[in-house]
């Protein structure tokens, strides 16, 4: 896969070595709280407040800090306060890197200008389909939807890769489907690495560990994601004047070969590189 971190593009030039790197991130980890963890500390919240808030973002399009001011936990003016902190005490992994001695500042603003330019191709700022497909504005709004479900619910800091017209899925070690029909008529696929479907299994069940569950509860989990997705696909599209339905989620089994397109539908691929390590894609098989 061509999209990168930071980080990796460093490592891969051999500029930093992987310990370094390693420093950098724990100091990240120490300085850069997540939203609800900031208001926490703040003591505007409680532990219960942000569960029952992150329950609720899984029927809901929102924001976690805008939902708390909706239910009348937060003030704007809290909602502000938490912003501005988080906001200061924002860590990026080059200037972390900068402090623990493994890059001056003139090196960081060179890297950076070099991992631009070598991201380019690769990177988009919004999604963007090839031309012809039909209802693009829903398929537009089904990457964004799912690139906001992979940070709020998920909690997995990502890259989104630009999108990729496809004849055949690459295999994973796990993938999970739903089909959208009514105005639309197409598949919805996220496929994920074993890495990444222990990740979306701790953040679906709210466990710290999942070493010990069964393999169908972690399939599961990746079925339960994709339903929370397209659940919230088919809410935005009505709010449009559009009818998605949804049928219920299936897992499906790789094939030695790839999974094929079928015939008169586009396959669209939407690679997600994320941090935590291991692969995810975004599939759809939209009709012609």
């Amino acid at each position: 896969m061509a999209v990168k971190f930071f980080g990796q593009f460093l490592i891969e030039r051999g500029i930093v070595s992987r310990e370094a790197l390693l420093k950098a991130i724990e100091l990240q980890e120490q300085k850069n709280l997540k939203f609800g963890e900031t208001a926490l500390a703040m003591g505007y919240v409680t532990q219960d407040d942000i569960t029952r808030a992150h329950h609720l973002q899984l029927t809901r399009d929102i924001k976690l800090g805008d939902l708390l001011v909706e239910v009348g936990i937060l003030t704007l003016t809290q909602l502000n306060e938490i912003i501005i902190r988080q906001k200061n005490n924002h860590l990026y992994i080059g200037e972390a890197l900068v402090v623990v001695g493994a890059l001056t500042n003139e090196q960081l603003k060179r890297h950076l200008d070099d991992f631009k330019a070598d991201q380019a191709p690769y990177i988009s700022d919004r999604v963007e389909l090839p031309g012809g497909i039909s209802n693009p504005e829903v398929w537009e709004m089904a990457a964004d939807i799912t690139y906001k479900m992979i940070t709020r619910v998920l909690g997995l800091p990502f890259k989104a890769g630009k999108c990729q017209v496809i004849s055949t899925v690459d295999n994973n070690f796990d993938m999970a489907a739903m089909d959208l029909y009514g105005d639309v008529d197409a598949r919805y696929i996220i496929s994920v690495s074993q890495e990444l479907q222990k990740s979306v299994a701790k953040a679906m069940l709210g466990e710290a560990s999942v070493e010990n569950e069964p393999p169908e509860v972690l399939e599961d989990t990746v079925m339960e994601f994709v339903n929370v997705v397209c659940g919230n696909i088919a809410a935005k599209a009505s709010q449009s004047g559009m009818i998605v339905d949804i049928t219920p989620p299936v897992a499906i089994s790789p094939v030695a070969a790839g999974l094929p397109v079928p015939a008169g539908y586009t396959g669209l691929c939407f690679p997600v590189l994320v941090s935590e390590g291991g692969t995810m894609q975004m599939i759809l098989f939209v009709k012609k």
